[in-house]
């Protein structure tokens, strides 16, 4: 038994060379990219600021945080709030007819390609760049969040919509192909029953990831928290600062348990 074993071993590849390689392409990476950080900038002035945002968030203006007018945190995290679950439920409805153009199995392989390229397109481009160009077109304002958030969630919404229709039982397909459905009828009565689920799941993920990306979008005047934050850091308003990202903080946390609990259900059935 132990020869057997020895002889298996012998035979096994020796991927020492293989390993040592990836290891040396590995370690030269991270070389190079520890002297391409700049750490000039790190300086006394650089760990002043930083105190003294712990400061602000230890020490919050409360008056602002507690403010229930416009010009509080309350209402500017509603607002946040309201821009990325707009442009969630926009982008999720857009990308429902793009995952079924993108899905080989429901139509031609060319059109699949094509919608596919159109969509890698779409997702290359950042929400920043996206929201500095709807800035141009509507003005600053939650509406040019709103266009921003629909447009970046097509991308990754479709793509995920698209692993799912690609995993579907094909026999359900297959018996309403034999019958004569047409291709609307099949998404109709055949696919979208068993998806429903599935991309309720997807889409409560992206609105977690579109309520930070809103935040971000605010500091380009797209609405939201984000405006009036790097209004206080340029004004060195701290306590106002820390107001802001413990109304952020706790929204998030939020949103996070309530989303995971509804997307453990629907997992679940």
């Amino acid at each position: 038994m132990n020869e057997s074993i020895q002889l298996q071993l012998e035979k096994a590849p020796n991927r020492k060379a293989y390993l040592s390689t990836i290891a040396l392409i590995l370690l030269a990476l991270l070389v190079w990219s520890v002297y391409g950080v700049n750490l000039s900038g790190f300086d006394q002035r650089g760990t002043q600021i930083a105190s003294n945002i712990i400061r602000g968030i230890i020490n919050p203006d409360l008056d602002f945080l507690f403010n229930l007018t416009s010009a509080g945190v309350p209402y500017l995290l509603f607002e946040t709030m309201a821009i990325a679950f707009l442009g969630t439920i926009f982008g999720s409805f857009l990308a429902i007819p793009i995952s079924f153009l993108m899905s080989p199995s429901v139509v031609s392989a060319p059109v699949a390609y094509v919608t596919r390229l159109i969509v890698i397109f779409i997702r290359t481009i950042p929400s920043l760049v996206y929201g500095l160009m709807f800035i141009r077109v509507s003005g600053p304002g939650p509406y040019a969040g709103v266009l921003t958030m629909s447009l970046t969630s097509i991308g990754m919404i479709s793509r995920l919509y698209v692993d799912v229709i690609e995993n579907l039982d094909r026999g359900v397909l297959e018996a309403m192909t034999s019958m004569g459905c047409t291709t609307f009828e099949k998404i109709r009565y055949g696919i979208l029953p068993q998806l429903f689920s599935s991309f309720l799941s997807t889409t409560i993920y992206r609105y977690d990831m579109n309520l930070r990306d809103a935040s971000i979008l605010g500091l380009v005047g797209a609405g939201g928290i984000g405006a009036p934050l790097i209004f206080a850091m340029n004004s060195y308003r701290w306590s106002e600062v820390g107001s802001i990202l413990i109304g952020l903080v706790v929204l998030i946390l939020i949103v996070e348990l309530f989303s995971n609990r509804l997307r453990s259900r629907l997992v679940k059935g």
